[in-house]
């Protein structure tokens, strides 16, 4: 791996969160040198690039009314179409798809029949498009089968917004929604989320607080507003978290089907880094998928820096670098596997 340049192309938040001065440290110690790429400047003096590991969320959110942000997300398309052995992790396209949780829950949805036999699911979900009246959402509820209560959240899975979620107890509620939108039912599941951060084919999982166990069905109780950024913090504590003192403890999720899960999860999403939010059915103890994230932060993962650098060197690795075949396609599309 000697000589080999990896670029870095994140938000100044993101490289903070993952301590990027800490990793290229790391990996100049193993014989790799790690470039942050400045997207504000032409790209190809900044190079060459081996492998360009990027979150670009902010310019592909932003790029849908800013035409400053397309022109940068186009000088970096046009980049990656004049190298085509630079490897890009992850693609763009796939990036995209799970910025837009109505695409990310179609995918979701589909694991229940490839994954059938390892008891996964994910909640029932309905897609709010646009303004409607009341009773024309109350009546999709209840043809798509949701139950109360439901867990709302915004189409656009990223940004400080993204985070911004309610829980909905009744059907007069759904007044308190705001569209474009995802309705979800809420599993309860013992205050306890899973967190599953994927790089490559190597996966950990470590434990967070979650919300905690409601009544099942509609209530006259008022529609929660909450942040889930801040419910599931690890050191998070509040009144949303409080389990019953005699709730038992479920079992821990299959480290089977855990595996099952993320397979099956990287060959739909053709991505390499990414996380799963999972919980556990207390009824049915069944493993529910209920959100897929883009590049997480892997906080309490402290293999992420070996594991993301064992996985660079193993796509490098890979016989189609020397060139035989094209790492990139005119969209920013991966053609083999990363």
């Amino acid at each position: 791996m000697s000589g080999r340049r990896v670029g870095f192309c994140l938000s100044d938040k993101k490289r903070r969160r993952m301590n990027l001065d800490a990793f290229t440290h790391f990996c100049a110690g193993h014989g790799v040198e790690v470039v942050e790429i400045d997207l504000t400047q032409p790209l190809a003096p900044q190079g060459p690039f081996d492998v360009i590991v990027h979150k670009l969320s902010d310019v592909i959110v932003e790029a849908e009314h800013d035409s400053q942000s397309q022109q940068l997300l186009a000088n970096f398309q046009s980049y990656l179409s004049a190298h085509s052995s630079t490897v890009l992790l992850d693609p763009l396209p796939a990036m995209t798809q799970l910025l837009d949780r109505f695409a990310s829950y179609q995918i979701m949805s589909k694991l229940q029949n490839s994954l059938r036999d390892w008891r996964i699911c994910s909640p029932p979900y309905l897609e709010i498009h646009g303004a409607s009246d009341l009773s024309s959402i109350q009546e999709a509820v209840m043809r798509q089968g949701l139950s109360f209560p439901l867990i709302c959240k915004t189409r656009v899975a990223h940004g400080c917004l993204s985070h911004e979620m309610s829980l909905i107890f009744s059907a007069t509620s759904l007044a308190n929604i705001h569209p474009p939108c995802v309705l979800q039912s809420f599993v309860n599941h013992g205050a306890v989320l899973h967190k599953v951060f994927v790089v490559g084919d190597r996966h950990f999982c470590v434990e967070r607080p979650s919300l905690k166990n409601f009544p099942s069905g509609p209530s006259d109780r008022k529609t929660i507003f909450f942040n889930s950024h801040q419910v599931s913090k690890p050191e998070s504590s509040s009144d949303l978290t409080a389990l019953d003192e005699q709730m038992p403890c479920l079992p821990p999720p299959s480290s089977e089907a855990l595996a099952a899960l993320v397979r099956e999860l990287r060959v739909q999403l053709g991505m390499a880094l990414f996380g799963v939010d999972v919980i556990i059915n207390i009824h049915t103890h069944t493993l529910t998928v209920i959100d897929i994230n883009i590049f997480p932060g892997y906080e309490g993962v402290p293999q992420f820096f070996s594991s993301l650098l064992s996985h660079i060197e193993c796509v490098l690795e890979k016989p189609a670098y020397a060139g035989s075949e094209s790492a990139q396609s005119t969209d920013g599309a991966a053609t083999r596997d990363l």
